[in-house]
């Protein structure tokens, strides 16, 4: 029976990023997969990753491994009431752009380079079955092997990179607090879609909202997020109304010109989802933390940041040898960090999942990001997760989106660009 510094339930995205971060610290690491293959992958995503995990992303090697395997380096076009508002250059006080690439590309991919760091012991088909605790601490983790055998690993760390369904926090008595989704989900692969320049588009047609995302070998992602009013008329002919959404969208991909790839998948119901991300001798990344409305494509981004964050402050605490209450401190200091990177996001994100119209500040801004570049580049930080709620909604941009508005409304006084304040 061998001991890990730590074990990491969970290959996916957040799973493999988190061991290699930690095993490149010197410490031993399991990284147990449910799947026994290693191009397993996740079939229901976006595969828009937001550029502020590029740091992460680079820190780690992967990007040339994205982008020999084709990912697009992405940048966003979005269609609002106010006419388009179009991703500028990037800006030099952030991250230049994050890619688009689909899960069955990027999985494998990061579980190869898992297998390759050195002290990182990849274990695919492997389902944690039970937590293994001394003294209220978790000290390692039962599972079950490929062959059904049952295995124990004993560790002074547990990591649950899981998902939201997390059988980890499940079993470390972390219960999650939810809040409704208004809207529901699906999308196609597509090739033979123009790639618009290799730009993605979203629409945001209040309530509804549509999206394409140009990925590797030219396939091009279609995504629909109507308000849940629709649902029942939408399924009873889930591919036609996939298709007549599509159809109808302002300067939309024309579908009669490619060719489907796969079928319409997706979801009806997915409640926003928060958990506690830290206990006794347990961590929880990516979605087992923080799984909310996959609208805004933060799921990737926060798998990679939320891993980079733990392994920085776990890490040398495990690395030193350092006791329980060292590593409980490490492991409050990675909560606070996850608190401070992503509630004013989560927060918004759940906030609009209801479905509501915009709020005035929203349509102050989205309306003078159609017409002036520098509230564009904050309109893009803020959905790329680069800057925090409270910079998007600063008094100082706020009074710039309103200089803009009223100078838009002098140059066209009929025109209906501006948003009422009250």
């Amino acid at each position: 029976m061998r001991a890990y510094d730590v074990v990491v339930a969970g290959a996916s995205v957040a799973g493999c990023s988190t061991a290699i971060l930690l095993a490149r610290q010197g410490l031993s690491v399991a990284l147990l997969e449910r799947s026994p293959e290693l191009g397993a992958h996740k079939p229901l995503c976006t595969h828009y990753i937001q550029s502020s995990a590029l740091p992460v992303i680079e820190r780690l090697g992967l990007a040339p491994l994205l982008e020999a395997a084709g990912a697009v380096p992405n940048a966003i076009d979005v269609h609002t009431r106010w006419g388009w508002v179009r991703e500028p250059a990037a800006d030099p006080a952030h991250p230049a752009h994050g890619y688009n690439i689909r899960r069955e590309t990027l999985d494998p991919l990061l579980r190869g380079l898992a297998a390759a760091t050195p002290g990182l012991d990849l274990r695919l088909g492997h389902t944690v079955t039970d937590l293994v605790r001394e003294g209220g601490q978790v000290r390692g983790v039962r599972a079950q092997d490929a062959a059904g055998a049952a295995v124990s690993l004993p560790a002074r760390l547990v990591v649950g990179a899981d998902g939201r369904a997390s059988r980890v926090a499940a079993l470390g008595g972390i219960a999650g607090r939810t809040s409704p989704n208004g809207r529901f989900f699906y999308f196609a692969q597509y090739r033979g879609l123009p790639e618009e320049g290799g730009r993605s588009r979203m629409w945001f047609l209040e309530p509804d909202i549509a999206y394409t995302f140009p990925n590797d070998d030219g396939i091009t992602v279609v995504a629909v997020a109507p308000a849940k009013a629709g649902l029942k008329a939408f399924k009873a002919d889930r591919e036609a109304s996939f298709a007549r959404f599509v159809r109808a969208l302002p300067e939309g991909p024309n579908l009669d010109r490619a060719v489907r790839v796969g079928p319409v998948m997706g979801f009806v119901d997915w409640p926003n989802l928060a958990r506690a991300p830290a206990g006794a001798g347990l961590a929880l990344v990516g979605d087992a933390a923080l799984s909310v409305d996959p609208i805004w494509g933060t799921g990737c981004a926060f798998a990679f940041r939320s891993a980079d964050w733990l392994a920085a402050a776990a890490g040398p605490a495990l690395a030193a040898g350092a006791g329980d209450a060292a590593l409980a401190a490490s492991l409050s200091a990675y909560a606070r960090r996850h608190r401070a990177g992503l509630a004013g996001h989560a927060f918004h994100i759940r906030d609009f999942a209801t479905g509501r119209s915009w709020r005035w500040p929203e349509r102050l801004l989205f309306s003078a990001a159609a017409h002036d570049e520098e509230c564009a580049q904050d309109l893009f930080a803020f959905a790329a997760r680069n800057i925090g709620l409270g910079q998007f909604l600063s008094p100082a941009a706020l009074l710039r989106a309103a200089r803009v508005n009223l100078a838009q409304r002098r140059r066209a006084p009929r025109a209906a660009d501006a948003p009422a304040l009250g």
